[in-house]
């Protein structure tokens, strides 16, 4: 069975920077593509980034671009969300995903597993 298990979030001033990690036990991880979620009090959740099963390949969305980067390892079952130049609109609960495939959607419902979730306040 698979699980999922973010850390790193809490209470950062705007412009300030934090780093989300996630580790998956279960099963093997590099067998999974992984993205970043994020989502705020009254609206949907939405797609913040993905990387490839090797991380050889990532995206993100454009509203992060240039300030978000999620990269893996591997060798620690890990994937990373690092967050650089905040903003209060980047407040939310963050949540990473994995999926069995190849490919990696920005579509939620696309993926299998989800961890619990871990909490963003970004105060102006």
């Amino acid at each position: 069975q698979v699980q999922l298990v973010e850390s790193g979030g809490g209470l950062v001033q705007a412009g300030g920077s934090l780093r989300l990690s996630c580790t998956l036990s279960g099963r093997t991880f590099s067998a999974y593509a992984m993205g970043w979620f994020r989502q705020a009090p009254g609206k949907e959740r939405e797609f913040v980034g993905a990387i490839s099963r090797g991380g050889g390949s990532t995206k993100h969305a454009d509203s992060v671009k240039g300030r978000f980067t999620i990269s893996r390892d591997n060798t620690k079952s890990t994937v990373y969300l690092q967050m650089n130049s905040l903003k209060s609109e980047d407040t939310a609960v963050y949540y990473c995903a994995a999926r069995v495939s190849r490919s990696w959607p920005n579509t939620p419902s696309t993926y299998d597993y989800w961890g619990q979730g871990t909490q963003v306040t970004v105060s102006s």
